[in-house]
């Protein structure tokens, strides 16, 4: 079964029970290119646009009651139960996001039409609007959203689970590294205080993005002159929006930047790329440190949660750390497919937009998830093996950098040579010098004292 639908191109078939129209259809003709299609935030986004657009185009006299309760209503009604079953396009269509503007204001005149009234998608759904104001608009919306929704609250929780860590570990002293060799020692409370540190500084960050993004290009129209629009329309936009999402949104001073420029996005996207070298840090460290059991650091311990082989009975590998770290990798590649896209602002429009956009969308969802299994399922069970920590600061040699005040750089320098060499210890070597008495030399080699 299906059902003629036409626009200024002539007629189509829409097959039954998909509420899109013509323009869509066409898209999906024209556009069969991969599997990718437009993030479900966006479509979410852009309904809430478009709840807000015919709520301020009544405000401002520019559509009938009738015909501005009916698109509230299709907009709430999808909102209610979102099915994204009727938004199908490709990311690979027009730069500007056109078809799938056009994919909303179709479905939602669908669903809000009636025998007794008819929506236009163009006339109605769409006035006062552009794909090009729009679709910038949508991209904000559903940034903010996003970063509100997931990515804070897995930060979050992966700060407390650090915390708490600290915590349990607190007192606990094991040899230091730097340069993948043996440095003085720390307490593993203060290894971890490094990481949550990491954390904090990328929440102090999105603060800084999100109030960027909260800026909306609506109003803007075709090239940012707002032609077709009445007064006002951004800044009232702006307000629905806020009051329906909670978010302070407020339309941009500049509309022609908000049409052709996303340098906004690619700042937020740093900040996910930062996010990403921190995770993948976070994670490296962790699965150096709990290689083994026997023949690699095995000073922490990870929870085994599957079989890590289908040769090597017993192996447990360090899966939840490859997945948040193969995630690392995928968000760093977006990042340059951000900032290259967004650097082809033409003229009044960038016409990269939706490879942006699904870029972005596709790195939050990624991190926050990739981030809460990794807390959930690796980092909650992360333990420590006590022994082989204080095995390894007792046949540290780098504790004799405790003794330079004492007897200088170039002898304690000569006392780590040659208790290496002889495989004597610091003390040892340092009494037979006749350097230090015996209680100096424990006083100075004493590790917890190194730690504070």
């Amino acid at each position: 079964m299906v059902r003629v639908v036409k626009d200024t191109f002539g007629e189509l078939e829409v097959a039954e029970g998909k509420y899109w129209g013509a323009q869509t259809e066409r898209s999906l003709k024209n556009f069969p290119i991969g599997e990718e299609t437009m993030p479900k935030g966006l479509i979410e986004a852009f309904v809430m646009l478009k709840r807000s657009a015919a709520r301020s185009n009544l405000t401002l006299g520019a559509l009938s009651k009738e015909k501005a309760d009916a698109i509230v209503t299709a907009c709430d009604q999808w909102l209610h139960a979102p099915d994204y079953q009727h938004f199908p396009l490709s990311v690979w269509q027009t730069g500007s996001g056109t078809q799938t503007n056009m994919n909303v204001n179709e479905v939602l005149s669908f669903i809000g039409s009636s025998d007794q009234l008819s929506l236009h998608p163009n006339d109605d759904v769409n006035r006062s609007q552009s794909s090009n104001d729009t679709f910038p608009t949508a991209m904000h919306v559903a940034t903010v959203l996003a970063i509100e929704e997931k990515l804070t609250p897995a930060l979050k929780r992966i700060k407390q689970t650090l915390k708490a860590k600290e915590i349990e570990f607190d007192g606990v002293v094991k040899i230091g590294r730097t340069h993948l060799q043996d440095a003085t020692p720390l307490k593993v409370s203060q290894e971890i205080s490094g990481w949550c540190a990491m954390i904090e500084k990328i929440e102090a960050l999105l603060k800084e993005d999100v109030a960027q993004l909260m800026e909306l290009a609506i109003g803007g129209t075709a090239v940012g002159t707002g032609l077709n629009a009445p007064d006002g329309f951004g800044e009232t936009v702006a307000r629905e929006l806020s009051h329906y999402t909670g978010q302070p949104f407020k339309v941009t001073d500049n509309h022609f930047h908000g049409l052709t420029s996303h340098d906004q996005l690619v700042r937020f996207h740093g900040t996910l790329k930062a996010l990403a070298a921190n995770m993948m840090k976070i994670g490296n460290d962790i699965r150096f440190l709990a290689s083994g059991p026997r023949a690699g650091y095995g000073e922490y311990t990870i929870p085994a949660n599957e079989p890590g082989s289908s040769i090597m009975p017993g192996k447990v590998n360090p899966t939840q750390i490859e997945a948040l770290t193969m995630v690392a990798v995928q968000v760093m590649g977006n990042d340059t497919a951000v900032g290259m896209a967004a650097s082809q602002g033409h003229f009044q429009l960038n016409v990269f937009k939706p490879v942006i956009i699904y870029n972005v969308m596709q790195s939050i969802d990624l991190l926050s998830d990739a981030i809460d299994s990794f807390t959930i399922r690796a980092l909650s069970g992360l333990a420590i093996n006590e022994a082989v920590m204080q095995d390894n600061v007792d046949q540290s040699l780098m504790l004799v950098t405790a003794l330079t005040p004492a007897i200088g750089y170039e002898e304690a320098a000569a006392v780590a040579k040659q208790a290496f060499q002889e495989g004597k210890t610091l003390k040892a070597v340092v009494i037979e010098r006749g350097l230090l008495d015996e209680m100096t030399c424990d006083g100075l080699l004493d590790p917890k004292k190194m730690v504070e």
